[in-house]
């Protein structure tokens, strides 16, 4: 199935990308907690994180957007992928996928830039997760979703890299 994204796997810092939105992993009070909201945090100011917690809580399987302070994007989306419980379950992590993906595209905001969404507390592999992305890219194109045009998965190592530039080219190859 044919994804009309351009999907790319970036190991870097995902603040300081020049994209409409970027996607971080949170909790259910969005407090900007885990090392890479600090972060994103760090770079955009504390306003980010304020605007964030004003809509908490959020249950697992959803998000919240706020503005990005200084950053680059117009906007974060604070995905909750992993509950408290810390629980593996593919449909809570599909289900935050595509809320970051409607938020996205209701807000008209194409080129999105996203961390790995789930393994964040161990909770899903990079392998994992990045098979749960490629599996909600090819659902919302099969709806008639929307997806954005641009999609840089941002990765903090080697073993994230692998895995996710695995995952959009098995897409890229089904697409052929």
């Amino acid at each position: 199935m044919a994804v009309p994204i351009e999907i790319d796997v970036w190991q870097g810092e995902i603040a300081e990308l020049e994209v409409d939105a970027i996607i971080v992993p949170a909790n259910e009070s969005l407090f900007m907690t885990n090392p890479l909201a600090q972060s994103v945090k760090r770079r955009a100011g504390e306003t980010v994180e304020r605007e964030a917690v004003a809509q908490s809580p959020v249950s697992p399987g959803s998000a919240a957007v706020t503005g990005a302070g200084n950053l680059a994007a117009s906007h974060i989306i604070h995905v909750v992928a992993v509950g408290h419980e810390l629980k593996q379950d593919r449909a809570v992590l599909a289900s935050a996928l595509n809320t970051a993906f409607d938020m996205s595209a209701h807000l008209g905001l194409p080129r999105v830039a996203m961390a790995p969404i789930g393994v964040e507390r161990g909770v899903f592999s990079a392998d994992e997760a990045a098979g749960v992305l490629a599996e909600v890219l090819v659902g919302r194109e099969l709806r008639g979703e929307a997806l954005p045009t641009s999609l840089v998965i941002v990765v903090s190592g080697p073993e994230q890299a692998t895995a996710f530039r695995a995952a959009s080219e098995a897409l890229q190859a089904a697409s052929r």
